[in-house]
């Protein structure tokens, strides 16, 4: 593992444990989930079911879901921005939180960060098709549109490429050292 990867991790490593020793016990139902990178630390947590009949409707479960993040945001926003400033001002990251509730994930307030790329004609034809067609409102969010369904569609596929990027990591590792004489 290189040296910035496992800064890395040791950073997420440390935010997760000093996010539980820092949040209340009752908010999330399991350990959090977090997600770090150059600009933003996503936090998510798994709330509490909602209570449903036995015999409610898949309509019914789903908006008790909807409902229960709701309260939830509202419920606990003043701590979560105090927490998030602490968060923030230590590791020079802003924070986004989220929730899960049943199969359903709802993100508060993300950052949107711009991303410079060169792209080719019939790359730009993509684009602008998408434009077009009415799918999104600019290039920016065409190409943000592409980025999601590729992640969404080849999440398998991803999986498999960051755990061989891995055992790249470790081969070079145990290889030898790259010294200039």
């Amino acid at each position: 593992m290189t040296t910035e990867k496992r800064s890395s991790q040791q950073s997420t490593e440390k935010i997760r444990g000093w996010l539980s020793g820092r949040l209340p016990e009752d908010w999330f139902t399991e350990p959090v989930e977090v997600t770090v990178d150059r600009d933003e630390i996503t936090i998510v947590g798994r709330i509490a079911e909602p209570t449903v009949a036995e015999d409610a409707s898949d309509a019914e479960r789903a908006a008790a879901h909807a409902g229960k993040i709701k309260e939830f945001r509202e419920r606990t926003r003043e701590r979560r921005i105090e927490i998030a400033r602490e968060l923030e001002h230590a590791a020079r990251r802003k924070v986004a939180w989220g929730v899960d509730s049943g199969d359903q994930r709802e993100l508060f307030t993300t950052l949107s960060v711009p991303v410079m790329t060169r792209l080719r004609q019939a790359d730009r034809a993509v684009l602008d098709t998408l434009v077009d067609a009415g799918v999104a409102r600019s290039r920016s969010e065409a190409l943000a549109w592409c980025v999601r369904l590729v992640g969404k569609n080849a999440e398998t596929w991803l999986g498999e490429l960051r755990e061989a990027m891995q055992k790249v990591e470790q081969v070079r590792e145990s290889g030898p050292t790259n010294q200039m004489v």
